[in-house]
């Protein structure tokens, strides 16, 4: 049976691309060190916003959904003024935030394994552009900055939680379940592991290795 994309309504998406913008001008608000001016937060805002949809279609040799269509760049970059001029207001909503954030993460990885899959790209491909859907804007906004990626380093399992909710889709969606459940599956899986990670600060160890016994012990 054919495997058609998980879609979601246009208002929802561009609710998701409006924070994806906010969070990126509230990011650009705690790095003020680097005296970053409007224009670089607008960047900052898009790139959080869109770039995972960005990296996903690139890897999947498609046209770019988000520049294709206007509305997608005008609302990330209208949030991300918005979050600059108020950023003291939404920084007192910062575990709303972090909510939608989750939310919007398992929704974008439903969209992009689905969308992998609805192309004939295997399991584990399917997986990593779910994957990059998820969390690529953080990863564009860090190349951009020129530091390490963050999900790279000992955090609150952001990655962990993306790869769980679209292996969840990927595997549902090969036993023959229908993409719209699989897709609420997955943003469901994904929000709940990345909540549960940032309450009770979840980690993986740092990495370690095994002391070999000296010689002669």
């Amino acid at each position: 049976m054919p495997i058609t994309p998980f879609q979601v309504a246009l208002w929802i998406e561009l609710l998701a691309a409006g924070l994806g913008g906010l969070q990126g001008a509230l990011f650009a608000a705690g790095a003020r060190s680097r005296r970053i001016d409007v224009l670089g937060v607008i960047a900052i805002g898009l790139a959080v916003s869109l770039g995972g949809s960005l990296l996903r279609d690139l890897v999947l040799n498609q046209p770019p959904v988000v520049v294709w269509s206007n509305w997608y760049l005008i609302v990330a970059a209208a949030s991300a003024i918005l979050g600059m001029v108020l950023q003291p207001v939404f920084a007192r909503a910062d575990w709303l935030i972090t909510v939608l954030d989750a939310v919007v993460m398992g929704l974008f990885g439903a969209i992009g394994a689905s969308k992998a899959l609805s192309l004939g790209v295997g399991v584990a491909g399917a997986l990593v552009v779910g994957v990059i859907g998820a969390i690529g804007g953080g990863m564009l906004r860090d190349v951009m900055l020129g530091q390490p990626f963050s999900f790279l380093h000992v955090s609150t399992l952001y990655a962990v939680a993306a790869g769980a909710g679209t292996g969840a889709l990927v595997l549902l969606a090969k036993l023959g379940s229908p993409i719209p459940i699989a897709g609420v599956v997955c943003v469901a899986v994904a929000t709940l592991i990345r909540l549960a990670a940032v309450h009770f600060d979840w980690t993986f160890p740092e990495q370690f290795t095994i002391p070999l016994k000296p010689k002669g012990d």
